[in-house]
């Protein structure tokens, strides 16, 4: 990658308006005022280190959850400049970026060539939804302070406090969440380590230390440096698979100040959806042009490598892209100085440019690999041949399915109790552990919007079968009737029936087993039904006690203890509740079903490289990996939120 050689002055900064009402509106900035909106605070303030990072000016970012409940965000930068500002000229140019909204180094002059944060809200959000913000400057051999108070008040005007040690730059943000616009204030290690090691993946030899200094921690400090960049994330992602080849594929190309790397690598799996994009250090979950040039070269270069080589004969069909991708693990990474990212969330990459340039690089660059590495090249055909035959068995398995339902009338599995809404948007589908479950569940449901689906036993592992062999399978034949979209590169969420897909499971190890395979289905086949956040997990209660003349139910352990905490004279008399199946009805009713004091789990995937690797351990087959896992995260394993 490149480094920029440029100026970074109090010119740099420009001004697009004022801060306004991110207090009042908080959701509107953050997303929302849960943990994600939470953490989003943490990563506003490190994407600004990282944005030194990849302009070259940044080697090391400390990240400390302090024993107060603050988060400290140290790194070795330039520093932000303290000049006075040009239009501000009452206030200094670090002053500036932290009190007003879409203040920053990326909108113009010549501070940062390569960004991530064009249509981030800035750090200026951080010290709005803060109670207290300390910062510190080292730059030109000075050490400079401020800090702000109630949300974005300046309280300490910026001032030189002494000599910057050993001569060093960079920043230091230290902030305190603010408790009245948060609904909890406690940072989560794991989700913090998970996103810093993706960031350091991303940066080839960045360093990310995270310590945790809070008194109830649980965690020693982890630290992220990948000299190997994206080549040691596929390496990592793949950890848990077994691989087609030994080696990891990489490519890279620059163009006129734009940038594309690729990382790759088959394993014998049969996931086709193991290709994860980014620009500018973002995860652009949808994809977008980067995506599509990189599909469509890897295409036309496997189609003429395999012909060429009379691995596919002239005559046969085409491999569709689908059969190349099948156990494909890839990473792709850009870097250009215009992003046009498509909404709020960048989630998807818009410049036409970029396609052109991954499109050239792909076919010049991986048409080498191919003919410098022959026995990998085969077994990549090889494996894409045998995934075009199992693809035109399912064909005919899905034509099969469609007949039949033609046949038989209505189309519906006998199983579902089907609600009498037709409007999706009320309606909700309970996908019910158990068939006696299922019947205290269609007698505690609402009719109007409530369907009921019970499934029997264990349902096949998707991670480890093909869609053939998929089909086949009658819960999950069952499933894709009721939810009524179709599967795999045929399901389209604008025809789901129910825009609420409810997994209602017993809480023990196999009601777990049976969610995570649920979960694992759907993430694998019906991916955009997750993505818009159409499934949830329901909680029924692990206890109930009696307060007085009222029963209280409790979700779990943790649930238990902390109603422990707020009722110490409690007797401790707790009944731990049976299975789903044997609780009344009116039982399940009142604790899991009614909208009005149920508690249900959304289920997102914001990360999806590491929700893939999640799946992959879980599922797979390799069981050191699996039980590595279990063992890390035992710990946080009611915040498992896949």
């Amino acid at each position: 990658m490149t480094t920029a050689e440029t100026s970074y002055s109090e010119a740099d900064i420009t001004v697009l308006e004022g801060l306004e009402a991110v207090r009042k509106r908080p959701g509107m900035y953050i997303g929302s005022t849960g943990p994600t909106g939470l953490h989003h605070l943490v990563w506003e303030v490190v994407d600004n280190s990282v944005d030194e990072a990849m302009a070259g000016h940044c080697t090391t970012i400390e990240v400390t959850l302090c024993e107060d409940g603050s988060c400290q965000v140290s790194d070795d930068g330039r520093g932000i400049p303290v000049g006075v500002h040009h239009q501000y000229e009452e206030l200094t140019a670090a002053e500036v970026v932290f009190t007003v909204l879409h203040a920053g180094g990326k909108f113009g002059g010549e501070g940062y060539k390569v960004s991530g944060g064009l249509h981030g809200v800035g750090i200026s959000v951080v010290n709005a939804l803060s109670s207290r913000v300390e910062v510190e400057i080292y730059r030109d051999g000075n050490r400079y302070y401020m800090d702000f108070v109630d949300g974005g008040r300046l309280d300490t005007r910026l001032a030189a406090s002494g000599a910057s040690p050993d001569g060093r730059t960079g920043t230091t943000v230290r902030f305190w969440p603010d408790v009245s616009i948060f609904d909890e204030i406690r940072f989560r290690f794991q989700t913090l380590s998970e996103r810093f090691q993706m960031m350091a993946f991303l940066n080839r030899g960045l360093q990310i230390r995270l310590r945790d200094e809070r008194p109830d921690g649980n965690h020693d400090e982890v630290e992220y440096r990948y000299e190997g960049g994206i080549r040691d994330f596929v390496a990592h992602v793949n950890a848990s698979k077994e691989s087609l080849f030994a080696e990891v594929g990489y490519i890279e190309g620059i163009e006129e100040g734009q940038e594309v790397e690729v990382a790759f690598q088959w394993n014998t799996g049969f996931n086709a959806d193991g290709l994860h994009s980014f620009a500018n250090g973002i995860n652009t979950l949808e994809g977008g042009m980067h995506e599509e040039g990189f599909r469509s070269a890897l295409t036309a270069v496997v189609n003429r490598y395999a012909k060429k080589r009379n691995l596919i004969k002239d005559n046969d069909d085409n491999l569709q892209g689908e059969d190349i991708r099948e156990g494909l693990t890839a990473i792709i990474s850009v870097r250009l100085s215009e992003p046009q990212f498509e909404g709020q969330t960048k989630s998807k990459l818009g410049n036409v440019e970029m396609r052109s340039l991954v499109q050239r690089t792909t076919n010049e660059r991986l048409t080498d690999w191919l003919e410098e590495h022959p026995q990998e090249a085969k077994a990549i055909v090889q494996k894409a041949v045998n995934a075009q035959r199992a693809r035109v068995a399912a064909q005919d398995a899905r034509r099969s399915a469609r007949r039949k339902s033609a046949l038989d009338g209505a189309g519906m599995p006998d199983k579902l109790k089907d609600c009498a809404s037709k409007d999706p948007r009320e309606s909700e589908l309970f996908i019910v552990e158990g068939d006696s479950a299922g019947g205290s569940a269609v007698q505690a449901r609402d009719p109007h919007t409530m369907a009921i689906l019970p499934i029997r036993g264990k349902i096949l592992n998707v991670e480890r079968a093909r869609a053939d062999r998929m089909l086949k399978n009658t819960e999950i034949q069952t499933l894709i009737q009721a939810i009524g979209a179709g599967f795999a590169e045929d399901f389209d969420v604008d025809r789901i029936r129910y825009h609420k897909v409810i997994l209602l499971c017993d809480a023990d190890v196999d009601g777990s087993h049976i969610r995570t395979l649920l979960l694992t289905f759907f993430f694998r086949q019906m991916r955009p039904l997750v993505e818009a956040g159409h499934v949830y997990i329901a909680q029924p209660p692990l206890y109930s006690t009696v307060v007085g003349r009222e029963k209280v139910y409790l979700k779990d352990d943790h649930a238990r203890s902390a109603f422990m905490v707020e009722n110490p004279g409690h007797k401790r008399e707790f009944q731990r509740l049976k299975g789903l199946g044997e609780m009344d009805f009116d039982e399940l009713k009142d604790t899991t079903m009614d909208p009005s004091r149920r508690s249900l789990l959304q289920v997102s995937v914001e990360m999806l490289a590491i929700a893939d690797e999640v799946f992959s351990t879980l599922m797979g087959e390799d069981v050191e990996s699996r039980k590595r896992f279990i063992q890390t995260n035992a710990r946080d394993v009611r915040f498992l939120d896949i």
